[in-house]
């Protein structure tokens, strides 16, 4: 359906996963059917084609899917004093991988899933990314590294065992249907133990840091007070010593003087 708002452009995804015959219509809203003497346009892409049917304000082309090549956008536009359009988009069902990044640690296994959702593909195939090629993964020549296992027509597993630093990086899982295939992207993050760890280590850093210098500091006030009381002994024996001699030296000019 079409409003007659001129320069605006509706589109709609339509998904197909094995071959048919498609009608695709474009309606005038029936509030604009006063616009008179308007070119109706269909095209494929940038190749015009004819539309075959034409009721009262409706225009349509039927088509016949049998491969990817029919997939594409198809649009109609409407030309008169202005131009309105609209876009179908023919497309194989999209996979789902995962946005976020899986992560996991070194040693460990990581799973990784794909889901197609109302379509059932005829086969899955796994790739791993290397640089700008995907090598597909064939876990029977790997079984000891990679397990793929479809749970279901619909979902499938990737398991790798004993996580290493080289296997960081991006997979996809492709699904084959019938007009033809679509990918998912799944990106996988391996982790060393230290990582975890690290904060932990800080911590206790900190705090050998801290008792460290707290057992500097009593040690370094423990000879501070010892100097101190020595200072101190040292001081009261002078002093001592100083009063004892100004004591002879008083007896002595008292005797003297006697």
């Amino acid at each position: 359906l079409i409003l007659g708002v001129s320069g605006t452009s509706i589109e709609k995804n339509i998904t197909l996963d094995s071959a048919t015959r498609i009608e695709l219509s474009c309606r005038l809203d029936n509030k604009y059917s006063h616009l008179k003497s308007l070119q109706v346009i269909w095209k494929r892409g940038n190749e015009t084609i004819g539309h075959i049917n034409k009721t009262e304000n409706s225009w349509s082309i039927q088509l016949r899917i049998l491969d990817n090549s029919n997939l594409g956008s198809y649009s109609c536009a409407l030309k008169g004093e202005e131009e309105i359009s609209a876009m179908f988009h023919l497309q194989v069902p999209k996979i789902e991988g995962k946005e976020k990044p899986i992560v996991s640690y070194e040693g460990d296994t990581a799973v990784m899933m794909c889901k197609s959702f109302g379509y059932t593909p005829i086969a899955w195939t796994w790739y791993i990314t290397n640089g700008s090629e995907q090598i597909a993964i064939n876990d029977s020549l790997l079984a000891d590294k990679y397990a793929i296992n479809r749970i279901s027509a619909n979902v499938t597993h990737l398991k790798i065992l004993k996580l290493t630093k080289e296997d960081e990086g991006v997979y996809w899982c492709e699904a084959a249907f019938e007009l033809g295939k679509s990918k998912g992207k799944l990106t996988l993050k391996v982790l060393s133990f230290m990582v975890p760890l690290k904060p932990f280590l800080a911590i206790v850093a900190e705090a050998i840091i801290l008792v460290t210098i707290v057992f500097l500091c009593e040690i370094y006030s423990k000879k501070k007070e010892k100097r101190a009381v020595k200072v101190w002994i040292l001081t009261f024996l002078s002093y001592s010593k100083s009063e004892e001699s100004n004591g002879l030296e008083n007896s002595s000019t008292r005797h003297r003087k006697i």
